[in-house]
């Protein structure tokens, strides 16, 4: 559970052409990032997971990708998913995700509506 210098600078640096306020922080050996206050991302091994729900998880799923398992693949799974690395080069495309996923965060800070 490690990210190099060199891939938390990249993608920071990629969101931040699309996306405001782009933040990082470490945390448990990964990186959560964040857009403002708003907690959407962490990367993990040098992979780029985003906070997903049932809006834009059939996205990720439709491009085959797993969800985030900090425990392994016994473990527990998270509602973040490994982002498709042909996006991680497409500073648009990455940043129309990040934004689904900014939207799924604000959603899940404000809890269930009554």
């Amino acid at each position: 559970m490690s990210v190099s210098p060199t891939f938390r600078t990249f993608i920071l640096e990629q969101l931040g052409r699309r996306v405001q306020g782009i933040r990082a922080r470490s945390m448990f050996g990964g990186v959560g990032i964040y857009a403002g206050d708003v907690f959407f991302g962490l990367i993990d091994d040098d992979t780029l997971y985003f906070k997903t729900d049932d809006s834009n998880r059939p996205e990720f799923e439709a491009r085959g990708m797993d969800p985030f398992r900090p425990y392994g693949d016994d473990g527990e799974v998270m509602h973040y998913y490994r982002v498709p690395e042909d996006l991680l080069d497409d500073a648009e495309m990455l940043g129309q995700w990040a934004e689904q996923a900014i939207l799924v965060a604000r959603r899940a800070r404000r809890g269930p509506r009554k």
